[in-house]
């Protein structure tokens, strides 16, 4: 699994970017023939005054694409979210091909 954290406008820092890997481990989990994670980390700027911390999230795995957006007060927050939301879309699509 390839995974690709691009920050946008911003550097994220090294806790940030190593609680991002540690917690897309999971996804193997869930799926075993995941391919490419891309991440991308955005701030949400409203005439200069920083409201939210956008994560959007892109699996890769064979035939199939998932996509997920989440924004939020915090990057962890909104990370979160996103996985929780990313890892329903998986198990999802891995019962309509079984069934």
């Amino acid at each position: 699994m390839n995974v690709n954290i691009q920050t946008v406008h911003f550097d994220a820092d090294v806790k940030l970017k190593s609680h991002i890997e540690k917690k897309i481990e999971k996804l193997n989990h869930f799926h075993d023939r995941i391919t490419k994670v891309d991440i991308y980390l955005k701030l949400d700027n409203i005439v200069h005054n920083i409201k939210d911390k956008i994560v959007e999230i892109k699996v890769v795995i064979p035939k199939h694409e998932f996509f997920v957006k989440q924004s939020c007060k915090s990057f962890e927050q909104s990370f979160e979210m996103a996985l929780e939301s990313l890892i329903t879309q998986i198990k999802r699509k891995k019962q309509k091909s079984v069934a």
